[in-house]
């Protein structure tokens, strides 16, 4: 049987990372408009798996809709975006994209089921083509192995520029 090492008696133990502090890292997005909560899994250049946990507490619930919320189509889009994000950066040296924006175009969004509070959507995001400006990708979102939403989304690499006065 293997021992743990011991700590010094005084020593503290090192802090560990959350898996938010990773998505903090990679992503510019923040509350609320962050929509993504772990990564589940992940293959470099290939394939990220994401969730976000729907809840009846988001800000977007109450106005859609009154008596039977539903996450609305473009925020599952834009948490598959988030996950398009998060593929790329983890996949790439750290300063690759530190000055630059991700822009993103869908074609053959198609809406499935309702995501509703209480469900846990997987984002699968898979490499279609990637180029060094930009690239394509498959997105599905999945609620208890069900697609709620799927896309092909194009994007786009640019520099970030400061807001104009």
């Amino acid at each position: 049987m293997q021992q743990r090492p011991r700590q010094a008696r005084g020593a503290q133990a090192a802090p560990t990372a959350s898996p938010q502090d990773e998505i903090f890292q990679l992503l510019p997005q923040r509350a609320p408009f962050l929509f993504i909560d772990r990564i589940v899994s992940f293959e470099p250049h290939r394939r990220i798996v994401c969730l976000k946990n729907v809840t009846a507490n988001e800000w977007f619930m109450q106005g859609h809709f009154p008596g039977r919320p539903i996450m609305p189509g473009a925020l599952i889009l834009e948490a598959l975006g988030q996950a398009t994000i998060l593929l790329f950066r983890k996949s790439t040296p750290q300063t690759a994209f530190d000055d630059k924006l991700f822009l993103f175009g869908s074609a053959h969004a198609r809406f499935r089921r309702p995501v509703v509070p209480g469900d846990a959507l997987y984002l699968e995001v898979t490499v279609l083509k990637a180029l060094a400006s930009g690239g394509m990708v498959e997105g599905r979102g999945l609620v208890a192995g069900e697609v709620a939403a799927d896309a092909e989304m194009a994007f786009g690499v640019v520099p970030r520029r400061e807001p104009s006065s």
